[in-house]
């Protein structure tokens, strides 16, 4: 899992990540069904190529390489993988 959204995403959801990823890797878009229900947005780990454009593109620092969340968010991997099952 190279990237890893964290707790400064929750309630904040900006989408301003989105469009900065190449391979269309975080969910759910706001034009998703379950956009409204949940609480933060999600990196696809199958996806994700760890270019990290969407690191520089949230202007609430939630995005992290999986190996440098800070320990106090290091549940948002766990939170991140069972997102996508």
């Amino acid at each position: 899992m190279p990237h890893v959204i964290t707790e400064p995403c929750v309630g904040t959801k900006n989408t301003n990540c989105l469009g900065t990823c190449p391979v269309d890797a975080i969910h759910p878009k706001t034009d998703d069904a379950n956009f409204r229900d949940v609480d933060q947005l999600f990196i696809d780990p199958q996806q994700c190529t760890d270019c990290s454009a969407c690191v520089d593109a949230c202007p609430v620092g939630a995005i992290f390489r999986d190996v440098d969340v800070p320990v106090e968010w290091q549940s948002y991997i766990q939170k991140n993988r069972d997102y996508y099952g």
